[in-house]
């Protein structure tokens, strides 16, 4: 009996020592959230949770995604693979049959993984996450004097970081949020109508664009109160030391020229990371990162081999401080198809570098077309702030008149100086001073095309095969271009 006692204590000494070389990891994820409009990147939105976990880790300035749609970026951020090369690069999309995704990598290193709230990705063969629903669930925030002494909101997610705590499992969480997709109808916007913040150069100064963005501020709000939520949880079981948390804005805002577009505003994304003894309290980065990254950065962490088959490569060593650098260009690309229904496509791809954004879009000579250019088409007689838009450009306002103009009609070339025009206004590509700019960013992406199998019109052409809100077949098609 004392013999058995002992084996036991031993196994237990043993998977404590196993889980203490392999942390926890928390991956908090926004929903169409701009990151210049936190006040961490100098926003208006109040963020205090976002603040506080910046100031105990990492601030990177340089994070991007694939694709400027919930879906394709999803799917990417969790297999590590381009959308092209996975087949998920349209919305409503879906991975070819053989591409795996984190749980398969990492719960072969005894990791239990979890995906909490928002899911968009598929098959469900393809993620084999462990699936809990109640992040996503709407509701006040509950009070409470302290972190610690508030009402559980999302018990089955605090369910799940209690039994990996007491059986000494390591888990890795993806909590990915609704917040601040439209409708903006969570939290309290009356702090933000009072605002006499100036509005970004992306949006014409309206009362109804400014009622419309004070809501979706108060939204990004209410997603900092679920990120502390999600910390509250790790104090709570003891393992805030033991975890390393990420918390992600995703691509930006369904205003114009954010989510849909590849302008900065679109796939340019906010991160902040928190990993005690491991990344230095108050670090910033402006290192390029991708979320094609993130999975061979969790794996690292880990422990774990990455697979050939992953994209991405890990910036564990600009975390821990190894390494100011990490890549010299991000690749973002996106079609309409299948947006809101669309069939028609418009495809843009878009590289960008330390200091510069080019865009190519495949079909200049047709429109692009999305939610608010839909509006626009109706003119005066428009819905929403899309209409006081359209009435201020009729009226003569040159400003109104170009964001409006730019949103539909664009050439094939677009190159910005995004550190002198970080809203991407000021096209420069017909410059010749920058003539070699060009050049090099084109050759670039060129080469990216190429490596994904990316055949520009023809892919965007076979985007409705791999979108299932467009063609009944696309589950079952799983034909790879080169086949």
């Amino acid at each position: 009996m004392k013999k058995t006692i002992i084996l036991i204590a031993l196994a237990v000494g043993v998977m404590s020592a196993m889980a203490d070389k392999r942390p926890n990891m928390m991956f908090i994820l926004a929903d169409d959230c701009t990151f210049r409009d936190l006040e961490l990147y100098g926003g208006p939105a109040k963020t205090p949770h976002i603040n506080k976990l910046a100031k105990e880790g990492m601030t990177f300035s340089r994070c991007y995604q694939a694709a400027p749609m919930c879906s394709p970026t999803r799917n990417n951020l969790y297999t590590g693979v381009y959308p092209v090369k996975s087949g998920a690069y349209p919305n409503h999309t879906f991975v070819y049959s053989d591409v795996k995704s984190i749980p398969h990598y990492l719960k072969k290193q005894g990791y239990r993984v979890a995906l909490i709230g928002k899911v968009h990705v598929g098959p469900t063969k393809n993620f084999p996450f462990e699936y809990i629903k109640d992040f996503g669930e709407h509701g006040a925030m509950p009070e409470g004097e302290d972190e610690l002494s508030r009402p559980v909101r999302y018990p089955q997610f605090d369910a799940f970081v209690k039994e990996c705590t007491e059986s000494g499992t390591p888990f890795c969480i993806f909590a990915a949020s609704n917040e601040p997709h439209s409708p903006y109808d969570r939290g309290d916007a009356e702090p933000y109508r009072k605002g006499k913040f100036k509005m970004p150069a992306n949006l014409v100064d309206t009362p109804m664009t400014r009622e419309e963005y004070a809501r979706y501020l108060a939204e990004i709000t209410y997603f900092d109160g679920q990120v502390g939520e999600c910390l509250s949880m790790l104090s709570k079981h003891g393992v805030k030391d033991k975890t390393l948390v990420m918390v992600a804005t995703e691509q930006g805002s369904s205003f114009p020229y954010g989510k849909w577009t590849t302008y900065e505003n679109g796939v340019a994304s906010g991160l902040v990371a928190r990993w005690p003894g491991k990344i230095a309290e108050g670090s910033k980065s402006d290192a390029i990162v991708e979320y094609t990254d993130v999975v061979p950065t969790l794996l690292d962490v880990a422990g774990a081999p990455v697979p050939d088959a992953v994209e991405g490569r890990s910036f564990l060593p600009v975390l821990t401080g190894q390494s100011a650098a990490h890549k010299e260009y991000a690749y973002s690309l996106h079609t309409t198809v299948g947006v809101n229904g669309f069939k028609e496509p418009y495809g843009t791809r878009s590289v960008v570098s330390k200091r510069y954004r080019y865009i190519r879009n495949l079909t200049p000579e047709g429109k692009f077309t999305v939610g608010p250019t839909r509006r626009i088409s109706a003119g005066k007689e428009a819905s929403g702030y899309i209409g006081e838009w359209m009435v201020r450009a009729d009226a003569g306002d040159e400003n109104a008149r170009a964001l409006v103009e730019n949103y539909i009609h664009r050439p094939a070339d677009e190159l910005y100086d995004i550190i002198a025009d970080p809203y991407c206004r000021k096209n420069l590509a017909g410059n010749p001073e920058y003539a070699a700019v060009m050049k090099e960013l084109s050759g670039e992406l060129d080469g990216w095309m190429k490596q994904q199998g990316d055949k520009g019109a023809q892919t965007e052409l076979d985007a409705k095969y791999r979108c299932t809100k467009l063609d009944g077949k696309g589950w079952k098609n799983d034909k790879r271009p080169s086949e």
